[in-house]
């Protein structure tokens, strides 16, 4: 591994433990406080309480992150193989890796004094697609995806696909496999809802009707707000576990940096 590599697989790492740091504070927002938020959220409540140094670190765990899954979905580092599954996991990655990069660049302008927007990020999405045109259409689409994604998180809690990604040592071990398996499972229930929300309001064709996780947390009733709560707390605690314990391959940083200088 060269240096360059080097550095990369431990700001991945980094990543992953802002990732769990993240899902850690929303869950904990929502059991202690009853308040509900989204990573962009839980991003500014750190913010008030860490300071600019704590924003600039997750800055660059979430785009050491982001840039890990963008070469997952390039370059099949994760060797996903051939097939349509394959096809979905690598276009799972890039949506992944933006997504991170979009949480990087949020921490960035906190970390510069500027605040987020005010509002319902992804009703305010959903608005702007509203006006495109098909925009229902790509709705509809949007929440089928979700909905997908979230089944996809049910079945890796129920195969625990996700320990083949462990050192054996590690993935051995049965409190870690619960923890996995009741994070992937709230996962799968706050992207079940959301992909709802989202398909009602290409149905409608109503902004309001769209909703991210915040909403989704929202919607639920008690106990069962607390209980996806506990499930997400058990998501971030395996984020921190992998940023210890996952087996990374390299990124290609040579073949990167060959391309563009093409």
């Amino acid at each position: 591994m060269n240096e360059a590599a080097a550095r990369l697989t431990m700001l991945t790492r980094l990543g992953f433990g802002a990732r769990g740091l993240l899902y850690l504070v929303i869950a904990a927002l929502v059991i202690t406080t009853g308040r509900t938020e989204d990573p962009a959220g839980a991003l500014q409540y750190l913010g008030q309480g860490g300071g600019k140094i704590l924003l600039l670190i997750l800055t660059a765990g979430l785009l050491a992150y982001g840039l890990w899954r963008l070469s997952d979905a390039v370059f099949d580092i994760e060797r996903h193989g051939e097939g349509k599954s394959a096809v979905v996991k690598r276009l799972g990655a890039a949506a992944s890796a933006l997504v991170h990069f979009f949480l990087a660049w949020q921490a960035i302008k906190l970390a510069q004094g500027i605040a987020s927007a005010q509002g319902d990020g992804a009703q305010e999405q959903a608005s702007s697609v509203l006006q495109l045109p098909g925009g229902a259409t790509i709705l509809l689409l949007g929440g089928i995806i979700l909905l997908g994604v979230g089944i996809y998180q049910f079945v890796k809690a129920v195969k625990a696909s996700f320990l083949k990604h462990l050192e054996p040592r590690i993935a051995s071990e049965k409190w870690v496999e619960w923890t996995g398996r009741a994070g992937y499972a709230a996962r799968g229930i706050v992207f079940l809802i959301t992909g709802a929300f989202l398909f009602n309001a290409g149905l409608a064709e109503q902004a309001s009707e769209a909703g991210g996780m915040a909403e989704a947390l929202s919607w639920l009733t008690p106990p069962w707000d607390s209980i996806v709560a506990a499930g997400l707390m058990a998501f971030g605690l395996f984020s921190l576990i992998e940023a210890r314990y996952r087996v990374l391959r390299d990124v290609p940083v040579d073949a990167i940096s060959h391309k563009l200088g093409a």
